[in-house]
């Protein structure tokens, strides 16, 4: 089973959870926006928000600057 990460497929693995995907992932989640199947998941709910095969993940870099 797999989910779509930044447009290339990756494997599910064990991960229920959004949060458990992106440490399965190596993502530091506090540090990114994460968009699943086309909604901005609040990193408050990465925890809570389930992962199903074929979700579509997007992780965006937060950019600070001046």
């Amino acid at each position: 089973m797999t989910v779509t990460v930044n447009g290339k497929p990756r494997p599910l693995g064990d991960a229920k959870t959004l949060a458990q995907l992106l440490a399965a992932l190596g993502v530091n989640a506090s540090k990114k926006a994460v968009e699943l199947n086309g909604q901005i998941i609040p990193a408050s709910a990465f925890a809570a928000t389930p992962v199903t095969a074929d979700d579509q993940v997007e992780i965006i870099q937060f950019v600070g600057g001046g």
